[in-house]
Order: C-alpha cells, then sequence, then structure tokens
C-alpha cells in the first residue's frame, strides 16, 4: 500500500512547547529502536553476512548505512556516544562485509518485517497510513541539524505505511539526537563527560552505558574533569550544578526538537499521538528493548 505523505498539508501553529516535543520522542524512539533487536532484523543482518552473537554489528550497520561508506572518524562523530575505539572495530569493517545500499534495502526489509510480526494485519490499516503521513509531514519539516538527520531525510520513502511510518521516526528522532549533540558541547561536554554527568543525575547505572566502549581509566578521567568543574562529588554524584547543568541540556534539546513539531495543529498532534499507540504499545510488549537504557526515558 503506497502513502501519499507530502509535507505541504496543515498549517500548524507556530508554537509547540518543548515538553510536547519530548513526550512525542518518548512515543516516537520505541518504534525506531525496536529493530535494533528485533529477530527479523537479526536475521536480514546474518544474511548480508553480519555476526548476530551480539547486536553492534548489525547496529553499525543499520544506523551508519545512511551517511554511505563512511570512516571510524566519521561515524564516531555522528553517533558521539560511543568510544573511537569500539566504533573503530565495526566500521569500515561494516562495507566490507556489505555496502550500504545493500545494508539499506536490508533495513527496510527488516522494519517491514518486524512490524509484520509485532502488529499482524494492523501493520496495513488507514489508520497506520494516516499516522505516517502525519509523521512525514514531521519529518520533512525537520532542516537537518547534523549528519544523521541529513542522510536519513534524503533517503527515499517506503510504500509500505508501517515502514514509512519507522523512518519518519528515525528522522525525527536522528532530528533529535543532532539538536541534543549541540547542547551538549554548548554545555561543554565531550562524549564521555557527555554519559558520566548523565549516569550522575541517575538516567541509568554507570554499567548500563558501558555499552559505549569507554575504558574505567577514561570513564574516571572524565569523571575527574567533571569534579574539577563542580560538576560531581567525590562519589561521583551530580552536584546540584550538574544538575542544573544537564537541565539545561534537556531543555536545550527539547527547545531545539520542537521546531519540526510546528508543521502539526494540536488537534494533529494529538491524532498522531493516539495513532502510535499500537505501535510503541507492540514494541515495549515484545520484551525486545532493555528496561534501562542509555537514552534516560522515564528517568529525567
Amino acid at each position: 500500500m503506497d502513502t501519499d505523505t507530502g509535507t505541504d498539508a496543515g498549517t500548524g501553529t507556530g508554537a509547540v512547547e518543548p515538553a510536547a516535543a519530548r513526550r512525542m520522542w518518548h512515543l516516537l524512539e520505541p518504534v525506531h529502536a525496536v529493530v535494533y533487536y528485533a529477530p527479523e532484523a537479526y536475521e536480514e543482518a546474518a544474511a548480508l553476512g553480519y555476526g548476530t552473537a551480539e547486536r553492534w554489528p548489525a547496529y553499525f550497520a543499520w544506523r551508519a548505512a545512511p551517511l554511505g561508506a563512511a570512516g571510524a572518524e566519521e561515524t564516531t562523530a555522528a553517533f558521539h556516544s560511543f568510544s573511537p575505539d569500539m566504533v573503530a572495530r565495526y566500521v569500515p569493517e561494516s562495507w566490507r562485509i556489505a555496502a550500504p545500499d545493500a545494508v539499506l534495502a536490508a533495513r527496510t526489509r527488516a522494519v517491514t518485517r518486524t512490524y509484520a510480526a509485532l502488529l499482524g494485519p494492523g501493520a496495513d490499516t488507514p489508520g497506520v497510513a494516516e499516522a505516517a503521513t502525519l509523521a512525514r509531514r514531521v519529518a520533512g519539516a525537520a532542516v537537518p541539524a547534523g549528519p544523521l538527520s541529513a542522510a536519513n531525510a534524503a533517503l527515499p520513502w517506503p510504500g509500505e505505511p508501517a515502514t514509512a511510518l519507522w523512518q519518519a521516526a528515525t528522522v525525527i528522532r536522528e532530528h533529535r539526537g543532532d539538536g541534543h549533540l549541540r547542547a551538549l558541547r554548548e554545555a561543554g561536554l565531550d562524549p564521555v563527560e557527555s554519559l558520566v554527568s548523565f549516569a550522575a543525575i541517575g538516567a541509568a547505572p554507570p554499567e548500563v552505558f558501558a555499552s559505549r566502549g569507554w575504558t574505567p581509566t577514561a570513564w574516571e578521567a572524565a569523571r575527574s574533569r567533571l569534579a574539577a568543574r563542580g560538576l560531581v562529588d567525590a562519589a561521583g554524584a551530580a552536584t546540584e550544578a550538574g544538575r542544573e547543568l544537564r537541565a539545561q541540556v534537556e531543555r536545550r534539546t527539547d527547545e531545539l526538537a520542537a521546531a519540526p513539531w510546528r508543521v502539526l495543529s494540536d488537534d494533529e498532534r494529538e491524532h498522531l499521538a493516539k495513532a502510535l499507540e499500537p505501535f510503541w504499545v507492540a514494541a515495549i510488549g515484545s520484551g525486545l528493548l532493555p528496561g534501562v537504557n542509555t537514552l534516560g526515558i522515564g528517568k529525567v
């Protein structure tokens, strides 16, 4: 089923509270993230030749493929939170296994199969097509804030409604992510400091952030730098100044993320939120997504 998801319908309200952008991110993030854990995606990755004993070979391929055959340095900068050594283990090896165009085609198949499995016949309904239309309008209004949002926005749109919705969710979340990196830079936080400061306010335990590949030495060095700025105490917990800096980062992120949502009216945004419910319920209810994550959803 094809979806006509042009970006010129509707005038929006011209004002969207940052909290509304955060709420929509909470709804869209599971829609996007489930593909990194879905068995259908692992099958597609294995068919390309990627190892599936852990999720990282496919993760780096799926997420970096819109950038083309990007090298380790470019991918590290775009992803931000991963250690350069971890990225270098997977990139550019990813492109020796499969070309980015082949990865993108497999990613599209993985998304289509994943949502067919999660939603059954519900993946191809007028309501899903309408949700894809609304989400694509938001994605079309998201002026690229960095390499990942720009690269995903430039991809052709899938014809399947659920897959088009996933792609729109991906453009929107990468736009938010690129804006978040801007907010972190404005706050003077480098990649590992960003994680240490986030753990310090209770977004997730430090061991959860170990998935980003930083060594204990790098983590402790970052903690020492933050302590010298008065942002964490001797135990590594955020000080009042540290909490305020992170709150400032989150406020700035929400402000930057709110802009594309202005293309929808309040009623249209609420309609999209309602239409997304089966997707995030299915994604969360699948048990595929981790209960604690590095994004701090539900914590901050």
